[in-house]
């Protein structure tokens, strides 16, 4: 059982990191660590993390089904290496030993840092690439989605970024609409990592619930004040708070 100020923790971080997904992506790495900072396990922060964060995603990709329309066959193919991926990596994360896990969480924290400090190139580099979608090479964007699969339900931050990349190499299209694929892919990972790890993982479930309601409501609000805030600067604050965790847990 939490404590009320533990709780009050908890929801507020699920609540910002909910609003930091709707606006610039990385929400992950307020509430995760939050987890950590409690007094729960590595992983079992990690699959907790996913199950509360989950829900919050998916109001996100409800916002782009204009985006989506003929984008059948690319959700069809991506959406099945999506959850062969999830699969592998949700599988990887349970059958790691704790041990391993602790010690490579700060440098994924780093990574997922460093993938945040580089979003607004990436997009702006993914703009450039619009066009039309007849250079599409199969076999590269089926791999990269299967590493990106892997890697997000290994640990969730910062996916929604590798992912954006990787579909602005292989994919010629314009931004909003891999904007809106990305969204949907994430969904997909998230989603069966979360049920893999409800079956199987040790989820703290009334503490995945109370982050899961602050993550909708964050993401909800979010979505409405996106315009009203400047990105790079939450973006700023959140990889000064990403780096300072992974070099605490380095330290500790």
């Amino acid at each position: 059982m939490v404590t009320l100020a533990e709780a009050v923790l908890l929801g507020s971080a699920g609540f910002i990191a909910g609003g930091i997904n709707a606006v610039a992506g990385g929400g992950s790495l307020i509430s995760f660590p939050a987890l950590l900072a409690v007094g729960y396990p590595s992983i079992t922060a990690n699959v907790t993390n996913t199950v509360a964060v989950w829900p919050g995603t998916i109001g996100g990709s409800l916002a782009y089904r204009r985006e989506l329309e003929g984008q059948r066959d690319r959700i069809v193919l991506l959406g099945i290496t999506s959850v062969v991926g999830s699969l592998i990596g949700s599988v990887l994360l349970l059958a790691s030993p704790a041990r391993l896990f602790d010690q490579i969480v700060p440098f994924l924290i780093l990574f997922a840092c460093a993938l945040l400090a580089v979003q607004e190139r990436l997009a702006q580099w993914v703009l450039r690439r619009q066009g039309d979608a007849s250079g599409e090479r199969s076999a590269g964007v089926i791999g990269a989605q299967l590493l990106a699969s892997i890697y997000g339900a290994y640990f969730t931050a910062g996916l929604g970024i590798l992912i954006l990349a990787f579909l602005g190499i292989f994919l010629r299209d314009n931004l909003q609409r891999l904007n809106a694929l990305k969204g949907l892919l994430s969904v997909v990972i998230n989603g069966v990592s979360a049920l893999y790890f409800a079956l199987f993982g040790p989820v703290v479930w009334p503490v995945a619930a109370l982050m899961a309601v602050a993550s909708w409501t964050g993401g909800y609000l979010g979505v409405r004040v996106a315009r009203r805030l400047s990105p790079s600067r939450l973006r700023a604050v959140v990889l000064i708070y990403g780096v300072g965790v992974a070099l605490w847990l380095l330290v500790t």
